[in-house]
């Protein structure tokens, strides 16, 4: 195929964001739409993505490109018609989920702020019909809705995919290259909570956690990730500190220690959260292009098994294994 045809589902600022970096447009011209369209907070979509302030149509981020906007939908029909206007007049805006899964490549669903609850019914109509299909994070709120997203692919013999950009972002994986510097880690902490606290987690210092603990005046607020003393992973676990105030320009850090010492990541930021959905990109343009799968549908759920077990844990005031809440 000359360009893969997307239909895209929500027209919030992941839209615009993963879309800067996906389709073709004048900068310029989206930059003055995307101010004035409060709805989608487009402007925002290219604030990091162009810091070469001295040629404000030069991308200072990775490019993928290869796609093509073809169609939207937003239960809101105006930021829909939004992110049209933003990439092509021509894009046909939708009057339902369905319609958006019709005859494209890639069904692409966009969350930016959501919390997935909805994502079981909008990439239903794409699954069943063989469409691969990007799922935003989260994959789910609930483990249940994840799991039979997950079943939905495999039952239709279905490409899907669904990372959040913190899971692949190349400055995770930097720190994690330096974790041999005090080896073995007997500590890990994350400042910055949610499913990209998670991903970020599952990044650095890997998947396999069997329990966690969880408290906070918030959800998921302090949440404690045990990996059941497996040789390879901290001792004493990780801990996710989600409610710990605002950082710069949205950065995550993270920390590791051991007997030999202690070191810290950088910001892991908004001026960095391109290189990630860049990474997410070429994952699912290579699926699509392959139709090979890119990623574990186990380290997919296990994301969100760790979201709802932290849930119980918090509400139950006890520890939660994982396998409880998987079975």
């Amino acid at each position: 195929m000359e360009k893969i045809r997307v239909g895209m589902i929500r027209g919030d600022l992941h839209a615009l964001y993963y879309g800067a970096q996906m389709f073709d447009y004048d900068p310029i011209e989206m930059r003055k739409r995307g101010h004035s369209a409060r709805p989608t907070k487009g402007y925002a979509a290219l604030y990091y993505h162009y810091t070469h302030y001295n040629d404000p149509a030069a991308m200072t981020v990775p490019f993928v490109g290869g796609f093509q906007l073809v169609k939207t939908w937003d239960a809101n029909p105006e930021r829909a018609q939004v992110v049209a206007d933003c990439f092509d007049d021509q894009v046909q805006v939708c009057d339902s989920p369905e319609q958006c899964s019709d005859d494209v490549d890639l069904l692409f669903i966009a969350d930016c702020n959501g919390d997935g609850s909805d994502h079981l019914e909008l990439a239903t109509p794409g699954l069943e019909k063989g469409v691969p299909t990007f799922v935003d994070k989260p994959l789910a709120y609930s483990l249940a809705d994840a799991q039979a997203i997950v079943k939905l692919a495999q039952d239709n013999d279905t490409l899907m995919l669904s990372l959040s950009m913190l899971r692949v972002v190349p400055h995770g994986a930097y720190f994690r290259d330096r974790l041999q510097e005090i080896a073995p880690v007997g500590y890990g902490s994350i400042n910055g909570g949610g499913i990209h606290g998670i991903s970020l987690a599952q990044q650095v210092f890997g998947p396999g956690v069997e329990a966690v603990d969880c408290m906070g005046p918030a959800e998921l607020a302090y949440l404690h990730l045990d990996y059941g003393g497996k040789p390879d992973k901290p001792e004493a676990g990780v801990m996710i500190n989600g409610a710990s105030g605002p950082t710069y320009h949205c950065s995550l850090y993270v920390s590791a220690f051991s007997a030999a010492g202690a070191i810290h990541s950088g910001q892991i930021g908004d001026y960095e959260f391109p290189y990630g959905s860049a990474k997410v990109l070429e994952m699912v343009k290579k699926m699509v292009q392959t139709g090979e799968p890119q990623w574990d549908y186990d380290q997919m759920i296990e994301c969100i098994a760790i979201a709802e077990a932290g849930r119980l844990a918090q509400k139950e005031g006890r520890r939660v294994r994982l396998d409880e809440v998987m079975n």
